[in-house]
């Protein structure tokens, strides 16, 4: 099993990527997706704007998206992460494992999603409801806190 990652501008459909993951996956027992979306913070948020390297976030992700796969057995893995103007509302990430057991597919996406909210290669910055340019989000130290229980010999 080989992760499918990728890194675009433009949106994606949820239904069509579950369904793309499973075709033909006879084993199959369990699909597991998280969907992160676009705050607006309560209304003081107009957009996020995401950048990252090109080539290195995909290989990054890629990395870990296959630690997961070398973890847990799974059947397929998922990970598509947007970037560019991303507005209240717009979809961001998704995460979709695929295992023939609910606990392997639950664990993965898991571990996939805390990975790519501590530390994969993406800068956010906001832009405000009022119009001004906001400032770049600082990691949250919950997300890091998280993120720890996954570390090895943990």
């Amino acid at each position: 099993m080989t992760p499918l990652v990728r890194i675009q501008r433009e949106d994606f459909d949820v239904g069509a990527e579950i369904a793309a993951l499973t075709r033909g996956g006879a084993d199959i027992g369990a699909v597991v997706s998280f969907t992160g979306l676009c705050r607006d913070e309560s209304g003081r948020l107009a957009a996020l704007e995401l950048e990252h390297y090109p080539g290195m976030a995909e290989a990054e992700i890629g990395r870990v998206a296959a630690e997961a796969a070398a973890r847990w057995p799974l059947l397929g893995l998922v990970a598509i992460h947007r970037f560019g103007l991303i507005r209240p509302g717009e979809q961001i990430v998704l995460v979709i494992a695929a295992s023939s057991h609910r606990r392997a597919a639950f664990e993965a996406a898991d571990f996939l999603m805390d990975y790519l909210k501590t530390r994969a290669p993406f800068w956010k910055r906001e832009h405000l409801a009022d119009g001004r340019l906001g400032g770049w989000v600082e990691a949250k130290a919950d997300d890091d806190d998280a993120a720890k229980r996954w570390d090895q010999g943990s």
